[in-house]
């Protein structure tokens, strides 16, 4: 047990940490691994292989599985693109681990496994396709900030080039680099970095950024559909579009501070404010001028509001606002930040004392596999509806020679009942899930049902079922109706979900 104790404490090789930031990030992502739902978007991808990146300014995604699949298409081999980004993944953690900690200990690594550990990556990682990419683009950003070189010239093109890099595979993954440079700087002034070289410093990061930009503008951008880059309608009160836009987003991650997580995170925040004053103090023990504090403080403070707005980020200017957890990359940093100043606190009480940051991370492992038991249940669900879809085609031939079957899109919150318990105690968890619906057309196909789409803008099969038609088909969760060599598929709104007793 002493010697268990003292490893703790001591000092790691670039070996160990590696084997540390292996396993932790492994054991994050297994449930779902296990799980093995496809979710979403990964349910068309899956059928056609198709890729339709490019046109949202992710080309290097379609390289990406260009090069793994040795093809121009995307068979789906999950889960060989996640196990391949998890181990790119570790290698990012380790050096931004020492580039942070010359001489890391366990508790220096706790305090960046956030980065991975961040309650809302989990939708993120969901995605069998686009999972790994995001991974991947959170990398480059990283590998970005922790470059080095002696040539000046090879310190502004290559963390420029991953940027560019980063933004060609997922572009929310800029908000997570921004934050990383407000938390470079906080550090730095922890450091006692000399004034000019944290001049220095901010102006290598504003240069990279423009760089990185330019470089992505002229390569992935360029094949960017327009309806992707439409910002904020400028005319029409913009403030309050983005007030909207903050408070959706609150609106969202205050969903995870339920139950125990709050307590969690309400003692982190603690330590994190004394970390804080800390910080402020050895700030006024600088030996520049009066002057000189007064600006390094002012940026010190402006980081912290700027670490807030960058957890959803650029995507709060966009006019099509996705409020999708998988937006929220900049919350890793901000909880970073808040390890990073407990870090200072509790150091200064006991060099021990840190390892207590492994508390709030065992909690969002919890989450991880409450997560992972939940996208079970829905694909358990999503099994049966799709297995009495099919047996409704075998056993009617009129529906399998329908020119066309139209399936209304009715969206609800209460289709996943076998969740509704973990849904009651962690909210959070419908928020990750993100599906409020009973089945995509998509998912016909493999069981051979080739005839059915989803209603669009004139909601066919909706209408048909409010117009008095008898249905030839009624079933627990759907109807089905029959109108000459047309089909519709119509929902049934699932009842609220009761409380349950025992």
């Amino acid at each position: 047990m002493g010697r268990f104790i003292d490893f703790l404490g001591k000092e790691l090789g670039h070996r160990q940490v590696g084997l540390f930031f292996l396993l932790a990030t492994l054991v994050y992502v297994l449930p779902l691994i296990l799980a093995d739902y496809q979710y979403i978007d990964d349910n068309w991808r899956s059928l056609s292989a198709g890729m339709a990146w490019a046109k949202e300014g992710r080309l290097f995604a379609e390289l990406f599985y260009n090069v793994l699949t040795f093809g121009t298409g995307a068979p789906n081999i999950f889960p060989l693109p996640l196990l391949i980004a998890t181990l790119a993944m570790t290698c990012a953690l380790t050096s931004l681990t020492f580039h942070y900690a010359p001489q890391p200990t366990i508790s220096h690594c706790l305090v960046l496994l956030p980065l991975w550990y961040n309650p809302f990556f989990l939708q993120n990682l969901s995605y069998q396709y686009d999972g790994p990419i995001m991974v991947l683009s959170l990398v480059a950003v990283i590998f970005a900030i922790t470059f080095h070189h002696a040539s000046s010239t090879l310190q502004w093109l290559v963390p420029s080039g991953l940027i560019a890099l980063a933004l060609g595979l997922y572009q929310v993954s800029i908000n997570v680099f921004l934050g990383l440079c407000c938390l470079e700087l906080l550090r730095r002034v922890n450091d006692r970095l000399p004034w000019a070289q944290g001049c220095r410093l901010v102006g290598w990061k504003v240069a990279q950024v423009a760089m990185g930009g330019l470089m992505y503008g002229v390569s992935a951008a360029a094949f960017m559909t327009q309806d992707r880059t439409q910002l904020l309608n400028w005319s029409a009160a913009p403030l309050l579009q983005l007030e909207i836009n903050v408070g959706r987003v609150l609106e969202k991650v205050a969903l995870l501070f339920h139950g125990g997580l709050t307590w969690v995170f309400a003692g982190l925040l603690l330590f994190a404010t004394v970390g804080g004053v800390q910080l402020a103090l050895t700030m006024l023990e600088r030996q520049d001028s009066g002057l000189k504090k007064a600006l390094i403080g002012l940026l010190c403070l402006l980081s912290l509001p700027v670490l807030v707005l960058l957890v959803s980020g650029v995507a709060l200017f966009f006019r099509d606002f996705n409020e999708g957890a998988r937006t929220l990359m900049g919350f890793a940093v901000l909880l970073v930040l808040l390890f990073y100043l407990s870090h200072l606190a509790l150091e200064r009480i006991h060099r021990r004392l840190p390892l207590l940051l492994a508390i709030p991370l065992l909690a969002m492992l919890s989450l991880s596999y409450a997560y992972g038991r939940v996208l079970t249940v829905q694909k358990a669900f999503s099994t049966t509806a799709l297995s009495s879809l099919e047996r409704d085609f075998a056993t009617h031939r009129e529906l399998r020679e329908a020119k066309r079957i139209y399936m209304s899109v009715t969206y609800s919150d209460h289709w996943l009942t076998g969740a509704a318990g973990s849904f009651k105690q962690l909210p959070v968890l419908h928020y990750l899930l993100n599906i409020d619906f009973y089945m995509l057309a998509e998912n016909l196909p493999k069981v051979g049902i080739t005839n059915v789409v989803a209603e669009k803008e004139r909601r066919n099969a909706t209408r048909v079922g409010y117009r008095g038609y008898p249905a030839l088909l009624e079933r627990q969760y759907y109807r089905i109706y029959l109108v000459g060599d047309y089909g519709f598929i119509v929902m049934n709104e699932p009842a609220p979900i009761k409380a349950l007793r025992w």
